[in-house]
């Protein structure tokens, strides 16, 4: 007599196809060395860690709660190969020192040629460095388990080897995902970008065009929306340092932004 499916097995191949479609969302956005399959597998016992964890409610969709689970062991295992260039990093910081530098003095946002400048390049060079800068995201995992002095910058923060005693809620570092504060401090970050780059993540995040599609509507090279996207998210970082969403959690849930 063959065997009844249980709820178990009937969710993990339910949204089997949701772990897929997460693991290649994520995979575009980084370096080649990253491979997809490596994603997937940690996908997987993200999605059975949700469906055997989780319990329904009025409050929370199991599909909401399996998204966070998902790409939240999918960051682990990221973190676990520091798939990230300490090379790539430190470009990275350069960029987002240069716009912050300039951000105060200019009190607008910086152009290309304004921040080449600064950094003491020819507008080529700077391009080829955003270049280089891609795979940089918004939000690394590290930024999550920092802890960071009374004005300190939260992306130069110590990384913390022991859990918050006073504050299980911040031992996890998905829960500062779901922080108000943090969601806040996003929304101000993206909403201050130049008009083309805020239209570019909205492509992306919004309508969910791929590069080449985004590249159709801008009329640029598919390098040259790697370029955009790389500034962009350079500004936020930028615009995240000065802010204090490390400092408030909440429970407000939101998905991470890759």
């Amino acid at each position: 007599m063959p065997r009844t499916p249980s709820t178990e097995d009937r969710l993990v191949g339910q949204y089997a196809p949701l772990v897929r479609r997460l693991a290649l969302q994520l995979v575009a956005r980084l370096p080649a060395s990253v491979e997809v399959d490596d994603l997937l597998q940690a996908g997987m016992m993200g999605l059975l860690d949700a469906v055997r964890r989780y319990q329904e409610t009025a409050e929370a969709q199991f599909e909401t709660y399996a998204i966070t689970r998902i790409r939240g062991a999918m960051l682990d295992e990221l973190r676990s190969q520091d798939w990230l260039p300490r090379s790539v990093r430190s470009k990275s910081k350069s960029i987002e020192q240069a716009i912050h530098a300039l951000s105060h003095r200019l009190l607008r946002p910086a152009t290309e040629a304004e921040i080449a400048e600064e950094l003491g390049m020819t507008l080529a060079e700077y391009q080829a460095l955003l270049e280089e800068a891609r795979g940089v995201q918004v939000i690394h995992y590290e930024d999550l388990v920092r802890q960071t002095g009374d004005g300190a910058d939260p992306l130069e923060g110590r990384v913390a080897q022991d859990a918050d005693a006073q504050a299980p809620r911040w031992s996890n570092p998905l829960d500062r995902l779901m922080s108000q504060a943090l969601r806040s401090a996003l929304v101000a970050a993206i909403g201050n970008l130049p008009e083309r780059e805020k239209l570019l993540l909205s492509l992306q995040f919004e309508q969910d065009l791929n590069q080449k599609e985004i590249a159709a509507v801008l009329g640029v090279t598919e390098g040259r929306v790697s370029q955009i996207r790389s500034q962009a998210v350079a500004r936020i970082r930028a615009a995240l340092a000065d802010s204090h969403w490390q400092d408030s959690p909440g429970e407000e849930a939101m998905h991470l932004l890759l």
